[in-house]
């Protein structure tokens, strides 16, 4: 049983992680992108597509953590918000409306993923005025055992730092050269090592 917090390297990483797996896997789902990019142009409005699309994403996100709901309760949440709804339908319509809102910061932004941007996305998402997390006691445990399976970073300051590792390395590409796609995996996982969870909580 883990009993002290792992010590994580900051990004970006020692390891090569351009191998030929998943240079392979890359090259796929580049086209598959270009494809869809080309299919979004043909749309009248492609804010049609990319609204299904990130209320899907919410959606299969949301289910990781046990938050289920169907299809029509979810769509009706994103319609009439102030409506009597599922508490799950709602959860899922502030995770689709945190990734618009993240959607439009990254226009403005022009590309640029700051943690200004993390965290008022995780405002919204979570209906709280707080930061990067700064409090200790944050552990992963065995939902049947309640064992202790993963300490993550504990110290505020430590987690401020990977926090601004983490935004160099998605966005300056001199300091860090590797593929969008690979840089955004490496984003999740580090999200997640941080603090054990699936979603983005290293704010709190």
């Amino acid at each position: 049983m883990p009993a002290s917090p792992v010590l994580l390297p900051l990004l970006p990483p020692s390891t090569d992680l351009e191998t030929v797996p998943v240079l392979k896997a890359l090259a796929l789902a580049n086209r598959a992108l270009a494809e869809l990019k080309g299919r979004a142009a043909t749309i009248p409005n492609p804010a049609i597509l990319i609204d299904t699309l990130s209320l899907q994403e919410a959606m299969a996100s949301s289910e990781i953590e046990n938050i289920v709901t169907t299809q029509d309760e979810l769509f009706r949440a994103a319609l009439f918000p102030e409506s009597p709804g599922s508490a799950a339908a709602k959860e899922v319509a502030r995770y689709s409306a945190t990734l618009k809102l993240g959607h439009e910061r990254l226009h403005q932004m022009k590309g640029i993923i700051s943690n200004n941007t993390l965290i008022e996305m995780f405002r919204l998402l979570k209906g709280v005025d707080e930061g990067f997390r700064v409090t200790p006691g944050t552990v992963l445990r065995n939902e049947t055992t309640g064992e202790t399976v993963y300490v993550p970073p504990q110290d505020g300051r430590e987690i401020a730092e990977h926090m601004s590792a983490l935004e160099r390395f998605v966005n300056d590409d001199e300091a860090c050269g590797l593929d969008p796609l690979i840089k955004s995996g490496t984003m999740t996982a580090r999200d997640w090592t941080l603090d054990g969870r699936p979603r983005p909580r290293a704010c709190r």
